[in-house]
């Protein structure tokens, strides 16, 4: 995996996490649920991606 899709996934978690901060704030349930799929996608993909490196040995 590139170092580019780490910075993407990583960047998608920080987007979501300041979407539900935002919707804390603001109290708004939509923004909430949208910054918690957000941020579990990026999860998700840098998990989907160890898997992956750990079976090409880059780890």
């Amino acid at each position: 995996m590139g170092v580019g899709d780490r910075i993407e996934n990583n960047a998608e978690e920080a987007k979501g996490n300041v979407k539900q901060g935002l919707g804390e704030a603001t109290d708004n349930d939509r923004l909430k649920n949208e910054g918690g799929a957000d941020e579990a996608k990026g999860k998700v993909k840098n998990a989907v991606e160890d898997v992956k490196d750990a079976f090409k040995g880059d780890k």
